[in-house]
């Protein structure tokens, strides 16, 4: 198929680029230009997560073309930290896959969330080798964002390094982005940023002992490792319930000493749904 040919200049046009002064003329670009342009821009800047709080600790968002591990015991927020990104790239018009090992979403908890369904791809591989296979593939058909969950430990299944770094040369290639939770780290050297959750810490309603409820998490992150950054940190999560099993919406609190909760604007869930909220983060 012969390339595309730009469309002639008219005189007309010929005409109002002559008239303008020289500094401005060559300035003067295509729409077409203007659009690969920005495109090229779009692929090279960070992937945000909508947890300011993490945006931050990575210098502005997931990095583009590396494979970013999140790994931590249960209820430290990462696969909080996993559906907020989803959220944010469907939520944007883009489509995102999230390969689910652990199998630990819930699809309508997820939609309640602001996760677009219809844009999701969800994968429910059995061990760690179809895992990796399964968000490879997907990064050779186009996804911009390919999260990994592999549930709570013991992980099933093991993977070599060499198929981790074949993985991180995938997201490298197409300027995508692997998002991997996980117990503890399995990636080894092939993960371009690696985050740890802190044991969280839950907030209980006021009331007697026999009646509190469990309103929220807080979960503290930590940098452990960031490639051309040698700079780490640190930054506190708060989250309600429902944030906390499906990720936050509003920004929380850096390692800096000011400390902003994040409230759920949405109403609270009912108390015998609770059970099943805590145990999907």
């Amino acid at each position: 198929m012969a390339a595309s040919q730009p469309a002639p200049v008219t005189p007309r046009a010929e005409a109002l680029q002559a008239a303008l002064p020289d500094d401005l003329r060559h300035s003067l670009l295509r729409a077409s230009e203007l659009v690969r342009r920005r495109r090229a821009e779009l692929r090279e800047a960070p992937l945000p997560t909508s947890l300011d709080g993490l945006d931050r600790l990575l210098g502005g968002g997931l990095p583009r073309g590396e494979l970013v591990e999140i790994v931590g015991r249960g209820s430290c927020g990462r696969f909080a930290a996993l559906l907020a990104a989803l959220r944010a790239v469907t939520g944007a018009g883009e489509a995102a896959a999230l390969v689910d090992q652990g199998t630990q979403l819930d699809p309508q908890g997820a939609a309640e969330l602001g996760i677009d369904l219809e844009r999701l791809l969800w994968l429910r591989p059995q061990n760690t080798g179809d895992s990796l296979a399964a968000a490879e593939l997907l990064l050779h058909t186009g996804f911009p964002l390919v999260a990994l969950d592999l549930g709570l430990p013991p992980v099933r299944g093991r993977a070599p390094l060499a198929a981790w770094l074949r993985l991180a040369r995938a997201a490298a290639t197409h300027q995508a982005v692997v998002l991997v939770g996980c117990p503890y780290r399995l990636s080894g050297c092939a993960a371009g940023a690696v985050v740890a959750g802190g044991r969280g810490r839950g907030d209980w309603s006021s009331g007697s002992r026999a009646s509190r409820l469990l309103t929220g998490l807080r979960a503290r992150l930590y940098l452990n490792k960031r490639i051309g950054h040698p700079d780490l940190g640190k930054v506190l999560t708060v989250l309600t319930l429902r944030e906390a099993s499906f990720g936050p919406i509003a920004p929380d609190s850096s390692s800096t000493g000011q400390k902003s909760e994040i409230r759920n604007p949405k109403s609270e869930i009912p108390t015998e749904g609770r059970k099943n909220h805590v145990t999907a983060l």
